[in-house]
């Protein structure tokens, strides 16, 4: 029999998630104090004792918990405040108004990951309501700066107020949302994420007139070279552990994909004349896995010139490079530079913006088997596989703590798979309130039973 749904808790976790998506947290610059104190007073009607900590004015964070007898692990609920711009213009609806309109909740951050605050704050609060005898504390945190790599919220915490986040599992964003493969909703559970080297290229050259092109320099010029080098760059194949077991699981429950994952198992290095194959069925599936099995380097900023008839004497571009587990960004650096060596390093300036290392934790734990059992329990027919996570979340400060971290927001497919998944940093972003109060119910009685 399927687990019982909590339906009286709709319209509570609907309200507060449209209030939470009206606090414009925008980053940068953030501003995620209003949202935390939100956060804290909701939560305080239910008697917590929240903590509110700003890493800098207008950056906060709120921590809560709830004591337990010490027999068992500590959790933490992690998820973050601030949210990336959205373009009203864009958008049907105001991406910042909270919307509530045919069966959904609209705006920023709905999704990611103002939802799953949503979900954690409600669980927190019926845990309490409830009266359950926790044997482990079960701690709450809902964190700034994530958007822009964690440094002012999450990385920030664990550096000065570790004692207040610190538990030996955490619940974070990164996976949990399904797709559908032969009528069977495939759940993922994100094990593993890749590491992040962001960094500044600047090339220099000579200064001259625009009429006379050949006397100068040209920097852009230059730059026009390196970012068709590194764009187009294929770094080597490589099909780490919790791929490859996502992979086995996939091809175990999609006969649309069999085929396909199954040549990429026997024959990763053959991925992308397989991968272009299945793009023709599934773009968007295609295109995250080809990143699921390299570095990937894309230039995402550029800048150069100071006016129309003069040739410029630098140019500079941002790029955002991604390493598998198993790499490290100082790897990447070196790569990308013996890429560029026929450009002319000497006329090159590297910056680093951000470096954050790979991160990765086990699949054979208590918790992640219960996830697995939970999910079954309310969508009997599904399938559950670990995932690799393409991007960074905050789960990475807490796994360099030895804490073990699951990305799992449970979301069932009520829009297509890819359709959910382009709203996130994209249009429209919306969460259904089925799904809201799927997520509640999943993950309320998953932490209940862990913790008890």
């Amino acid at each position: 029999m399927c687990a019982k749904l909590l339906k009286e808790i709709e319209r509570e976790v609907t309200d507060f998630l449209s209030g939470l998506i009206r606090i414009n947290t925008t980053n940068p610059p953030g501003n995620e104090t209003p949202a935390a104190k939100y956060t804290a007073e909701v939560l305080e009607k239910d008697g917590f004792k929240c903590e509110q900590f700003e890493s800098a004015p207008g950056r906060g964070n709120v921590v809560t918990r709830l004591k337990g007898t010490g027999e068992k692990p500590s959790l933490l609920l992690l998820s973050h405040l601030d949210v990336v711009a959205a373009n009203p213009k864009e958008w049907s609806v105001d991406p910042f108004g909270g919307v509530v309109k045919d069966g959904f909740v609209w705006g920023r951050g709905a999704l990611d990951m103002k939802g799953m605050t949503a979900i954690e704050v409600m669980t927190m609060k019926l845990l309490k309501r409830n009266g359950v005898k926790l044997k482990g504390d079960v701690v709450l945190a809902a964190t700034a700066d994530e958007e822009k790599g964690g440094e002012a919220g999450a990385g920030w915490l664990v550096r000065n107020h570790v004692k207040k986040v610190r538990a030996d599992y955490v619940l974070n964003e990164g996976g949990g949302m399904a797709f559908q493969a032969d009528g069977k909703n495939i759940y993922t559970v994100q094990t593993a994420e890749k590491g992040i080297l962001w960094f500044k290229i600047k090339s220099k050259g000579r200064p001259g007139h625009g009429s006379v092109p050949g006397a100068a320099d040209n920097a852009i010029m230059r730059m026009n070279k390196v970012v068709e080098k590194l764009g187009n760059h294929c770094s080597e194949i490589v099909l780490v552990p919790t791929f490859k077991q996502y992979l086995t699981e996939v091809a175990k429950e999609d006969k649309f994909l069999r085929e396909d994952v199954m040549s990429l198992l026997k024959n990763p290095q053959k991925a992308d004349q397989i991968l272009d194959s299945l793009a023709r069925k599934d773009n968007y599936m295609a295109e995250e896995f080809r990143a699921r099995l390299r570095m990937t380097v894309t230039p995402t900023m550029i800048q150069g010139g100071v006016k129309e008839n003069i040739v410029p004497s630098e140019c500079e571009a941002v790029f955002d490079c991604r390493v598998l587990p198993g790499q490290s960004p100082a790897q990447a650096l070196d790569e990308i530079k013996g890429l560029l060596k026929d450009v002319g390093l000497d006329k090159l300036e590297f910056e680093i913006i951000q470096a954050n290392e790979p991160s990765e934790s086990p699949l054979k734990t208590p918790l992640y088997e219960l996830i697995a059992g939970t999910l079954r329990e309310f969508d009997p027919n599904c399938a559950v596989a670990p995932v690799l996570l393409t991007g960074g979340t905050d789960s990475r400060f807490f796994r360099s703590l030895g804490s073990v971290c699951y990305g799992f927001h449970p979301v069932r497919p009520d829009l297509p798979y890819s359709e959910m998944q382009r709203t996130i940093h994209g249009i429209d972003e919306r969460i259904s309130i089925e799904n809201l109060v799927f997520g509640t119910s999943v993950l309320y009685n998953l932490v209940e039973r862990f913790m008890t």
